[in-house]
């Protein structure tokens, strides 16, 4: 039976395409100045129609196992999280496993929307904690760009495309877990003030409702995640929210407490990327050196659904 888990490795991936703010103008009736003093953002990426959701979570999956010197053959678990993947059968999870050729994976999706990813997270968390999985890849990806009505600016300026991911094994014997309790729950009564619903299916928000809830409901919730690891918010080395809006993140972060943390602000040059805001920012903030080996975080995702989950990590 094995008594923990951690995050030996991650990776993410990215379109080549750019769209700014000033490319938003010139499609919709909005400014530079309109996006970035309501949401934060100044460009995001777009994936091209060849590029479907089970490419970009190859793509950082790849990077993750690079960078944790593995092969797709040293692992037996794959779970995606995403809620634009169009088809439903194979599922992305089993499409990620033969563009890589994992051979023989459990393979799952699970679609909780922003907060998929550390759902999956948990979910692989628990798998190796309970000795059914060794080593598992887990993804978090959306293309967000082929749900979005692209003439209605108070959505189509929040989104972009992304994946990130993580390789997730067991802690070696006596050493700490290194991915904390998680504490996850959700509003089932407000589901509706985040939506991805309909032929074709659309993104649709109650925004002031769900800026409300973040900002006075999540924070309480957040410290319970830090508690649940042993650790106080001040502990904290970095702050990795789901990637929704600045106007979300940066009050958040400061309510939570966290006072000597590096806070994840990739909203700003990605967008909101739904499930793979997390694992993105969360591997950007690995690649540019500003946490290092053994650092706890607070991974914190919220949003569809009106679902939160969330669980100090160690910095791989």
């Amino acid at each position: 039976m094995q008594y923990g888990s951690r995050i030996t490795a991650v990776g993410h991936h990215q379109p080549a395409r750019v769209l700014t703010n000033e490319d938003l103008a010139g499609m919709v009736d909005t400014s530079d100045e309109w996006i970035r003093s309501r949401v934060g953002i100044r460009s995001r990426r777009i994936a091209g129609p060849d590029e479907p959701v089970d490419e970009l979570a190859g793509h950082a999956a790849a990077k993750a196992l690079a960078a944790a010197g593995l092969t797709p053959a040293d692992v037996d678990l794959v779970v995606v999280a995403t809620s634009t993947a169009i088809d439903r059968s194979p599922n992305t999870a089993a499409r990620v496993a033969a563009r890589l050729g994992v051979p023989g994976p459990a393979a799952l999706d699970v679609n909780v929307v922003c907060a998929g990813f550390t759902h999956a997270l948990a979910t692989a968390d628990h798998a190796v904690r309970a000795g059914s999985s060794s080593r598992a890849l887990v993804i978090g990806a959306d293309k967000m760009s082929e749900v979005v009505d692209w003439t209605d600016r108070s959505t189509c300026v929040l989104v972009g495309d992304g994946a990130g991911a993580a390789v997730v094994e067991a802690s070696a014997p006596g050493e700490e877990a290194g991915i904390g309790p998680v504490l996850w729950g959700s509003v089932p009564e407000m589901g509706n003030a985040v939506r991805i619903e309909g032929t074709p299916p659309r993104f649709a928000q109650e925004g002031q409702s769900v800026y409300r809830w973040a900002t006075t409901r999540l924070p309480a919730v957040a410290r319970r995640a830090c508690e649940r690891s042993g650790l106080e918010p001040a502990d904290l080395a970095a702050v990795v929210l789901h990637q929704a809006n600045l106007r979300i993140i940066e009050p958040l972060a400061a309510k939570i407490g966290a006072v000597n943390a590096v806070v994840a602000r990739d909203v700003v040059e990605s967008g909101n990327t739904s499930a793979a805001s997390i694992p993105l920012a969360l591997s950007k903030l690995v690649e540019r050196g500003e946490i290092t080996t053994g650092d706890p975080v607070l991974l914190f995702g919220f949003g569809g659904n009106l679902s939160y989950a969330g669980q100090v990590v160690r910095c791989p």
